[in-house]
């Protein structure tokens, strides 16, 4: 199956932090014929491992998760849903197409007030989460009824190619880096490994990471990489601040990425002529791995992250070169990776 129709498949999936379900199901089916063994633990997260076939060989992890921003029901008035974030600015929010996580699912549109109403005053303003209602289309009796409270709700599911180059859809953080990861695995497959290979779909990376730290935790890596995305420059984007479009996956630099690590995706890069970017993260990189470094008794880490722009809306867009990109640099790191790199 290729890149386009997977990741497809994976954005779909309406699967906020702490409901990852309907995605793990959908990423288990894509990623079990590529490992020898595949598993669901106790958090929902997505573990497979590819033994190397070497006793006592050493653990690479690699790690995108799976779960995406969303919105939770917490009451209703007359039939209108009033709701908590996970994860959601709520600029996006007016006027947006959401789906209801019910049983059955139910479109929704994210109620606003026409302008026609408002004063100058308020027109300037952005609307608070707690201003808001989704409209479904019910009355209170049948809403109490159909959703219950707590039930998640995700921006409608959309998918489209923008151009010959770029895919835009809900979800693509982080599932476009799952996708990646799936894709290293394919580029792998056959080849011999000096070290037994786990691909993690983390859950509950929006709300603190907790997936990732907990299958860290469990399986003790010598090494790990957490892949998510970074800010992909647009207009509005300062361009110290944003890596370019198309420009390759950004490799993470600073005082929380493993230096042994940093030079071995850059010399990979350099010498099989994949295109890199390099990323400064002077503090938390805001991903997985800010927590995965600290497991046990320290784990060496390095962050490599796919451009994407407008993130965390329903129109997250990437670059189709990054993806496969992504997919040659941790294919690269992964290959002949051998007793003399594990250290700086």
């Amino acid at each position: 199956m290729e890149t386009e129709q997977r990741l497809k498949r994976l954005c779909a999936a309406g699967a906020p932090s702490g409901f990852e379900g309907p995605v793990v199901a959908e990423a288990r089916t894509l990623l079990e014929p590529l490992m020898d063994k595949v598993w669901v633990d106790r958090l929902g997260n997505l573990v497979g491992v590819r033994r190397c076939g070497k006793p006592g060989a050493k653990k690479l992890l690699l790690d995108a998760h799976l779960d995406e921003v969303g919105l939770t029901v917490t009451g209703m008035e007359q039939g209108f849903l009033r709701f908590a974030a996970i994860g959601v600015d709520a600029r996006m929010l007016p006027d947006r197409e959401v789906t209801v996580l019910a049983h059955p699912p139910l479109r929704g549109v994210v109620a606003c007030l026409p302008p026609h109403v408002l004063s100058a005053e308020d027109r300037e303003k952005a609307p608070k989460v707690e201003e808001m209602f989704i409209d479904v289309g019910l009355g209170q009796e049948e809403a109490e009824r159909r959703i219950p409270l707590g039930t998640p709700v995700v921006y409608r599911s959309s998918f489209l190619r923008l151009g010959e180059r770029q895919l835009c859809s809900k979800a693509m953080d982080d599932r476009v880096c799952f996708e990646a990861l799936l894709r290293t695995a394919e580029l792998l497959r056959g080849k011999p490994l000096n070290v037994d290979l786990y691909v993690l779909g983390s859950t509950r990376e929006e709300v603190g990471g907790m997936g990732a730290r907990v299958v860290t935790q469990a399986i003790g890596p010598d090494c790990c990489v957490a892949v998510d995305v970074t800010f992909g420059r647009a207009p509005d984007t300062p361009k110290d601040e944003a890596m370019v479009m198309g420009g390759g996956p950004a490799v993470g630099i600073g005082p929380n990425c493993t230096r042994w690590m940093v030079r071995r995706l850059l010399d990979r890069a350099e010498k099989e002529n994949i295109p890199v970017q390099k990323e400064v993260m002077e503090g938390s990189s805001g991903t997985n791995g800010w927590t995965m470094q600290i497991c046990r008794e320290g784990v060496a880490t390095a962050v490599v992250c796919i451009p994407l722009k407008y993130m965390h809306t329903p129109v997250e867009t990437v670059e189709k070169a990054d993806i496969e990109d992504t997919a040659r640099l941790l294919a690269a790191f992964a290959a002949g990776l051998g007793e003399g790199d594990w250290h700086d």
